[in-house]
């Protein structure tokens, strides 16, 4: 089971841009919680609350305790704005939850061991990870933070689809029940293979050719 993240927020009455821009200055963040048949609620974060907690992947990925006012309520991170260059946040959307029922969140990819495998030590092969968060179904008290992969025993030539990633209990990926065509590569290992440069063998075949082509001259 995930940790439990609480943020802090507290209610706002003042709506529209100018309140925004306004709680900006102020060193806030406006935010609006939705969902589970209830109605919106504005609400204001420190700013400061919002930029620490995303620097770390569960905020975008786990189920948070939002606390507004000394009221918590399950929520996930649905939607957000950023600056397009500075460190801030403009706004953000939270999705209450019913904790009874299933819930579809995109969980990061953990790779581990790949520098230890046999793929990892041969040269000329290359470890793509061609996913770096897959989602999953699962109750919210049963949604991991993060997936494991370990590849401590990849081989040159090897391929991890998405139906071989080991899942807590629980918890599935919904793309495996529409086909084989869904059960993607994860990761892949492949020799790389260079590229030979013809044209000096050209150029030499036709330095040979030249005197060839003299003497019949003579």
């Amino acid at each position: 089971m995930a940790k439990t993240h609480e943020i802090l927020a507290q209610s706002r009455k003042d709506e529209g841009k100018g309140a925004s821009r306004r709680l900006r200055r102020a060193a806030f963040v406006p935010a609006v919680v939705y969902g589970a048949g209830q109605p919106a609620e504005s609400i204001q974060i420190e700013h400061n609350t919002i930029l620490l907690a995303a620097k770390h992947e569960w905020f975008f990925s786990s189920v948070l305790d939002l606390n507004v006012d000394g009221k918590v309520q399950k929520v996930l991170v649905r939607d957000w704005q950023k600056h397009p260059f500075k460190q801030q946040m403009l706004h953000m959307d939270f999705l209450r939850i019913n904790e009874n029922e299933a819930i579809r969140v995109n969980v990061p990819l953990h790779f581990l061991n790949q520098e230890k495998s046999a793929a990892g030590k041969t040269a000329g092969v290359v470890i793509s990870h061609n996913l770096n968060e897959v989602e999953v179904s699962c109750l919210p008290k049963d949604l991991p933070e993060f997936i494991e992969l370990d590849l401590v025993d990849l081989k040159p030539g090897d391929i991890v689809h998405l139906s071989q990633l080991k899942l807590p209990a629980n918890v599935e990926i919904p793309a495996l029940h529409l086909g084989a065509d869904h059960d993607v590569a994860v990761v892949t290992a492949a020799f790389v293979q260079e590229e030979v440069d013809a044209a000096p063998a050209a150029e030499g075949a036709e330095a040979e050719a030249k005197p060839a082509g003299d003497a019949a001259k003579k």
